[in-house]
């Protein structure tokens, strides 16, 4: 009980609307409209804004080294504003970003399926079916799935997606079947991360007959498919986007050439390539690069676009070439 008494006394104080804005016109950030900024703040909270003024605040001279830290003080010139127009133009990333995500989604799932299910109807529970390594090398690593293969714990999840779903058609093969689900019906409820891990399981010439289509080798789809599902649960979640570290990186592709592969373009770019496949008319690309105009242009340049991994002359690539 004294922990968690000790634990209370340390959370940071409540503040106000009028508290908060005090604080940040104290540490240098210049706020015009105070009656805006609050409105701001009201609508969409100081923390989750903190995030689009990071950028502005000013850097820890006596940190510089691979872990760079940051003050609570602004660089001069840092405005509210251009914070916001941050958050607003990030918004638009992450809905733009699920709009192709959601094609890719629904257009690898049924590539899976009919690939597979040309085997077996029945072979995303077939090991035989699968990749040596994802159907019989146990999981090492410490926790809930310590010692199950990687197939274990997709059907594990898939047979819970299965118990919990309402969907007529998946109670309707319960109801009448009581048995395996076929592919191209149990495809319907899966999730990004679950299309994703059955893909990396799937035997390496299924894989390059799939990354045929679109032009790539399979490693190459299995790669971009978890890097996707990661950008996927970021805007999802409504996380920031425009400049995130991308944890589940992808290797760096002739198409898109010296794009570094731990910022959301490169992905963007793996998008609009998939996409060229799924949907030849797409005015994807298109909004893309009217997007990309929008980036707000700062006066004192503590944001810019190549911090979400832009290069330049990346305008003049054919997976961007307007449609």
């Amino acid at each position: 009980m004294h922990g968690t008494s000790d634990a209370l006394k340390n959370v940071k104080p409540w503040k106000s609307l009028d508290d908060q804005i005090a604080i940040l016109k104290g540490r240098g950030l210049t706020i015009e409209d105070e009656n805006a900024a609050k409105d701001y703040l009201r609508r969409i909270g100081y923390y989750r804004l903190s995030g689009y003024w990071y950028p502005f605040r000013e850097m820890n001279s006596q940190h510089l080294g691979k872990n760079p830290s940051r003050l609570d003080t602004f660089i001069h010139g840092s405005r509210f504003e251009d914070a916001v127009k941050l958050y607003v133009f990030d918004k638009k990333l992450r809905l733009l970003a699920m709009d192709a995500l959601e094609r890719i989604e629904m257009a690898l799932r049924v590539d899976v399926a009919h690939l597979l299910g040309k085997h077996h109807p029945c072979a995303h529970q077939n090991p035989r079916l699968l990749h040596g390594s994802f159907v019989k090398r146990p999981i090492k690593k410490k926790g809930p799935h310590f010692g199950k293969t990687e197939h274990e714990v997709w059907l594990e999840k898939h047979e819970e997606k299965t118990k919990k779903s309402r969907e007529p058609f998946i109670e309707h093969h319960n109801r009448f079947y009581n048995g395996c689900i076929p592919i191209w019906v149990a495809i319907e409820i899966w999730d990004f991360g679950m299309l994703s891990r059955l893909f990396a399981g799937m035997r390496y010439p299924d894989q390059d007959e799939i990354g045929a289509r679109y032009g790539v080798k399979g490693e190459t789809i299995e790669q971009w498919l978890r890097s996707l599902n990661f950008v996927r649960n970021v805007s999802a979640h409504h996380s920031r986007l425009w400049n995130a570290n991308i944890v589940e990186v992808s290797a760096p592709h002739v198409l898109f050439p010296k794009v570094p592969n731990s910022r959301a373009f490169m992905y963007f770019c793996a998008m609009s390539h998939l996409l060229s496949v799924i949907c030849p008319n797409t005015s994807w690309q298109s909004r893309f690069v009217a997007l990309m105009e929008e980036f707000p242009e700062v006066p004192n340049e503590s944001v810019k676009p190549e911090d979400m991994g832009l290069v330049e002359g990346w305008k003049e690539w054919p997976i961007w070439a307007k449609k």
